[in-house]
Parts: C-alpha cells; sequence; structure tokens
C-alpha cells in the first residue's frame, strides 16, 4: 500500500486528497477479498462493488472501480500482475449531474446575514465573499496565502489540484471583507503567518471547519437548500454563465482541465430557462 501510495502521488503527481480516497478504498477491497489480489478476477470486484451498492451510490461506486483500477494497473506496472480485472468490470451508468445553486438573492442573504461584530462573523464574511467571488474549491481558499492576494490589481494566485497555480480576479466586495478580517485577524504561529484564513488558535482553517460554517450561515440565511462550500463554487460559474461569460473563460477560472467539465454550468442555465418558458408557456 506504501508503494502504492508513492506511486500515484510521485509518478501520477495526483492530491493528496485523491491518494487518500484510492488508498482507503483499496485498503477496504483487500480487506474484502478471500484470495489474494494476485489471484482474484473480475468476479471479485465485481461482489465488492455488489456488497457496498447499498452504501454508494452511482458515483462513488464509479470511485470506488477508479480506484481499484489504479491499484491493479499499479501490480501490472510492477510485474506482479499479467491483467487488470477491473477491465472487465462496466462502470456504472451516470446520469448527468446538476449540482445544486443559490440564486444571486440567495448568496445576498446569506452574505448579508453574517455578523460583522466580531473577529469570527468578520473571518466568515471574508471566506463566503472569497468562494463565491472567485469560485474557488474550499481547500484552494483554506490554503490561501495573503502574499498571494494582490490588492492593486485585483487578482488571486490560486493553487489548485496537483500544485497547479492560476490567476483569478477579485472583486472589491471580497478585498473589502478581507481587509476587515485582517485587521482582527489573531496572532499565529510563524509557520503560519501567511495564511489568509485561521482559527481562534492561530492555526490554518480546516476544511470540515469552512463546511460546517457554510451550512450554520445559510440556516441564519433562512435558506434551506443542503449547501456546501463547493455550491458557492457552482453559483459562482452558474451566474458567469447566465449573465454571457464565455466558457472558457469559467473554464480558466475554475481551473478545469477540460472545458467539457465546465459545460455543465450551460445545462444548469439551460435548466433555468427551460423552466421559465414552462411556466409561462401558454399550453402548460
Amino acid at each position: 500500500m506504501d508503494r502504492f501510495a508513492y506511486h500515484l502521488s510521485i509518478e501520477r503527481q495526483l492530491s493528496a486528497n485523491t491518494v487518500a480516497s484510492y488508498s482507503s478504498e483499496v485498503a477496504a477491497f483487500l480487506s474484502f477479498l478471500r484470495v489474494s489480489p494476485l489471484e482474484c478476477g473480475s468476479s471479485d470486484v465485481e461482489d465488492y462493488l455488489s456488497s457496498r451498492s447499498g452504501e454508494l451510490g452511482k458515483r462513488s461506486q464509479a470511485h470506488a472501480l477508479s480506484a481499484l483500477r489504479s491499484y491493479f494497473d499499479f501490480l501490472v506496472l510492477e510485474g506482479e500482475r499479467k491483467d487488470n480485472p477491473c477491465d472487465a468490470v462496466d462502470a456504472p451508468k451516470l446520469g448527468r449531474y446538476l449540482p445544486e445553486v443559490l440564486s444571486v438573492e440567495e448568496v445576498t442573504a446569506i452574505l448579508e446575514a453574517v455578523p460583522l461584530d466580531g473577529a469570527v462573523g468578520l473571518r466568515d464574511r471574508a471566506m463566503l465573499e472569497v468562494l463565491y467571488g472567485c469560485g474557488l474549491r474550499v481547500s484552494e481558499a483554506c490554503g490561501l496565502l495573503i502574499s498571494h492576494i494582490d490588492f492593486e490589481r485585483l487578482f488571486v494566485r490560486v493553487v489548485g489540484k496537483g500544485d497547479k497555480e492560476r490567476l483569478v480576479p477579485i472583486g472589491q466586495p471580497a478585498l473589502d471583507a478581507l481587509r476587515a478580517w485582517f485587521e482582527v485577524r489573531p496572532v499565529p504561529a510563524p509557520e503560519f503567518a501567511d495564511y489568509a484564513f485561521l482559527n481562534r488558535f492561530g492555526e490554518p482553517l480546516s476544511r470540515v471547519s469552512v463546511f460546517n460554517m457554510v451550512r450554520r450561515r445559510a440556516l441564519e440565511a433562512g435558506v434551506r437548500k443542503a449547501i456546501s462550500p463547493h455550491t458557492f463554487r457552482h453559483s459562482f460559474a452558474t451566474h458567469l454563465v447566465e449573465n454571457g461569460a464565455d466558457l472558457r473563460v469559467v473554464q480558466e477560472m475554475l481551473g478545469h482541465e477540460s472545458v467539457l467539465t465546465t459545460e455543465i454550468y450551460t445545462h444548469i442555465d439551460s435548466r433555468t430557462w427551460q423552466s421559465e418558458v414552462l411556466s409561462h408557456h401558454p399550453r402548460k
């Protein structure tokens, strides 16, 4: 397993989160197996996926199969197997995933519901402004460095998946919120001095903390949708597309490898106007 993790991290240069999730999935599979992974066949892989069908949705099953395929590819590469049993296993059919999106009014309500009379409120407001204003992933926002924020040229340098960097424009509301937060930001330990978002102990804010904060702030604003930090990223991209932004520009801002990934936001936009047309159609 250590060699497999090294292969994923160093040779394939996958993110730490992907390495951890793939390793966890393979470990669960090895615990399930009654034979050696060098001897198992496609039926063993199918039995494993079937055993977890009750707890895993189709996307999670596809992710599990991808992890196992990577593991057996590694064994083939190492000369420990001649074949990959996953090649004979069909991936679950996935429908087009349309994520939950907030309206502009809902985003505004959540932002304005955050009290600005204390350090926590100022930090939460700044985090929400950055998540929505720049369309960042939660890991990118948690890892944002002060030295990567250009207050004069209105850009932030973001380190995304695979340690790939990109420049993202940042608007005045987000910059104003960051300035207000920096005035009350706790004194960090020297090794964390450059991190933009800190907890009360002066350590970088965790992804779990941001998840909990987003859900709490949404409820306080009366927004009952099941949302996460990623919802602000989806909403940011959707609102750009709805307002006529070029898809390639949105792709660059989101840090998508392929524009095909970004095209999902044209489907969300289509869903919006389809609903509008059908609700006002004379033959509804």
